[in-house]
């Protein structure tokens, strides 16, 4: 699956983008943010981050297909 990452998150993986395939099978959006949290230790440090799929915002309950595009979303402050 393909994952873009934003703001602060794109500074935690390095990368705007990545394709990730050696996740559980049959993941959710609850298994792909424990992935990212194990692979990346400082996921662990956001208070929060939201996931779209394929353009939607998505709950942790949410399966997740091969060829989705998932966008890691972290919180946004402003000014």
């Amino acid at each position: 699956m393909n994952v873009l990452f934003f703001g602060i998150a794109r500074d935690i993986v390095g990368a705007s983008e990545l394709t990730i395939s050696d996740l559980i099978k049959n993941p959710t959006v609850n298994d792909l943010k424990e992935y990212l949290i194990a692979k990346y230790s400082d996921f662990s440090k956001l208070t929060s981050f939201a996931v779209a799929v394929n353009s939607e915002y998505a709950k942790d309950n949410v399966p997740l297909e091969r060829n989705d595009e998932i966008a890691i979303i972290p919180p946004v402050s402003g000014g």
